[in-house]
């Protein structure tokens, strides 16, 4: 295990560096997202990648690098992974569902309020000298109805923070959800908007979701309603948004993600909302505090460590998911292979002649790979993973322990 080496950037959380070198693999961590070139440079030299959301892990990048053993997504979105090119590679994708959950709801939470208060221009203004002190606009969130396009880990926490502030909670999720509290579910997104003060999104990245609040979806939101987006910045499309600002028929947006956003923070940003009244544009912070970063840091380094030591791949977004306790006195084998018929019985078939005897055996599949796990009663484990390693269909093979 001590040959692995192991590249985070993007500054990733200390403590996931901490862990990997307790564990015995050797850590470097940088600060900045590398470039597709960079990064090609950079790889050649480690067997496994921890990335955050600006690294762009390309089909090329994974092609030159058929060496890795893995790619750690420390946050919620895989989207900046060519998950489709990793698969073929045999390269499982972990990431951190759950870490952030609390600290993106209590962020929408925040903006919900502030935008009803409108903290943001009042701030900015009270900096330059202006005394603007009127109720005019300004509002309680309380008995007001918040819509959720997205009723997963985020949606779901945001709607019981919203409901313990008097707030009454509608979501809209392409898959059926069971509602916590009173929360109801609307047949339709269209349902959802027309009778919503505030909607607040939280969906992936995918082709359905792409531009799917333009200007049909703003003109049938309530007139002095509120938009929040802290998910994907591909959702909204910024241009029809300002225009709804602009009329006055929004009454304001905050906005987390943006559809292009400085590589670093070094680089300037710039958008069509900057001026705009009422408008909060935070830089991708909704998963960005200590307890988060932390948590993440955790979450994916023990993902790699329970692929790497023990051939575990449970949480994996791309991969068939397979997770084995660890059977003392054997070795075990990790392969992976193109899912087509016959391979399994090549792979026993090697066992069988070198005279080993197989003490548990596991095979999972999806439409391109098959994983299989084998604990193997042998001295020469590390040989038959050669032997199979040479079959025309395997992918990658190695052994754990």
């Amino acid at each position: 295990m001590s040959a692995i080496k192991i590249l985070l950037v993007e500054n990733i959380h200390e403590v996931a560096k901490e862990k990997l070198i307790e564990e015995g693999f050797l850590v470097d961590l940088i600060p900045h997202a590398p470039a597709e070139e960079e990064l090609n440079q950079l790889l050649k030299n480690y067997q496994v990648l921890g990335i955050r959301s600006k690294t762009e892990v390309t089909k090329k990048v994974l092609q030159n690098n058929t060496h890795l053993l893995a790619v750690g997504c420390f946050c919620i979105g895989t989207n900046q992974v060519d998950l489709k090119a990793a698969l073929v590679e045999g390269i499982p994708v972990f990431n951190a569902p759950h870490s952030n959950t609390r600290s993106v709801a209590e962020l929408v939470i925040a903006e919900m309020i502030s935008l009803s208060r409108q903290l943001g221009d009042r701030n900015t203004k009270a900096h330059i000298g202006e005394w603007i002190k009127s109720a005019v606009g300004s509002r309680e969130v309380r008995g007001k109805t918040l819509g959720i396009i997205g009723y997963g880990h985020i949606g779901s926490q945001v709607s019981v923070l919203a409901e313990s502030m008097g707030l009454r909670v509608v979501f809209f999720d392409s898959i059926k959800k069971l509602p916590l509290g009173n929360a109801m579910v609307m047949s339709t997104l269209e349902d959802l908007l027309k009778i919503s003060d505030f909607v607040t999104l939280h969906v992936p990245e995918t082709l359905e979701t792409k531009d799917m609040m333009g200007a049909k979806e703003f003109a049938a939101m309530k007139q002095g309603s509120y938009l929040i987006n802290a998910s994907r910045g591909t959702v909204v499309v910024i241009e029809d948004l300002v225009q709804a600002l602009k009329s006055k028929h929004l009454a304001g947006c905050a906005i987390d993600v943006f559809p292009e956003e400085p590589a670093s923070n070094k680089e300037k940003f710039k958008s069509p909302l900057q001026g705009v009244d009422n408008v909060i544009l935070t830089p991708h912070i909704g998963g960005s505090t200590e307890e988060a970063q932390y948590a993440i840091g955790l979450e994916v380094a023990e993902s790699f460590r329970r692929y790497l030591k023990i051939g575990s791949t449970s949480g994996a977004v791309n991969f068939p998911n397979v997770d084995l306790p660890v059977k003392h006195g054997a070795s075990r084998l990790l392969n992976v292979h193109k899912n087509q018929p016959g391979v399994l019985g090549e792979i026993n078939s090697i066992i069988s002649k070198a005279g080993a005897n197989i003490e548990g055996q596991y095979l999972s599949t999806n439409e391109t790979i098959g994983y299989l796990v084998m604990d193997v009663h042998s001295s020469h484990a590390q040989g038959l993973a050669t032997e199979i390693e040479k079959l025309s269909r395997s992918i990658r093979t190695r052994v754990v322990f």
